[in-house]
């Protein structure tokens, strides 16, 4: 079965593991199909249709970003507010359209992963900070698988560190 992964990242060509993640999947098209947001909308004007007859197309949806100021990036925060729309996504009787549609997500964090907590720095667990996401994915009636995520990007980021992230993040991203 074929996965959607939709990427989101304002500078990807800045990016070290959201870059080699991308490459890795470019190794299997067979699998996986890229939608690289920040790419086909460099205006950020979203041509909503579009989006979402690409959805209808698929089962399984990944979206890939980073973790930054304890959200998405802009452009996925807008893609969620205009495609997942009233009619398509929910509300109506023809609405659901992501109904029982597996979705995951894939996430770059810089902070490791101990800051994340209770006693961490920032108070909260990954978890509690994606639980939007899961609400929304609830919402629309989507199956949501969870969520994958590579810490400490601020910390470490030497090649071998980004290769340890490759494995792991195919074998979630497979098993959407």
């Amino acid at each position: 079965m074929n996965t959607l992964v939709i990427i989101v990242h304002p500078n990807m060509d800045e990016s070290k593991i959201n870059k080699r993640w991308l490459e890795e999947l470019n190794k299997h098209q067979d699998k996986f199909t890229v939608h690289d947001l920040y790419q086909v909308y460099p205006d950020e004007k979203i041509d909503v249709v579009k989006e979402q007859k690409l959805i209808e197309s698929f089962d399984c949806i990944l979206f890939q970003f980073p973790f930054y100021w304890f959200n998405c990036t802009p452009l996925l925060k807008k893609w969620l507010d205009v495609v997942l729309s009233y009619g398509w996504a929910y509300g109506s009787k023809s609405g659901y359209k992501m109904a029982n549609k597996k979705i995951g997500l894939a996430i770059s964090v810089g902070i490791d992963e101990e800051e994340y907590s209770p006693t961490g720095k920032y108070k909260y667990s990954l978890e509690h900070l994606l639980s939007p996401f899961e609400l929304t994915f609830e919402y629309i009636k989507a199956d949501y698988k969870g969520f994958f995520a590579y810490y400490g990007i601020e910390q470490s980021c030497s090649e071998e560190w980004i290769e340890k992230s490759v494995s792991s993040y195919l074998d979630f991203v497979g098993k959407i």
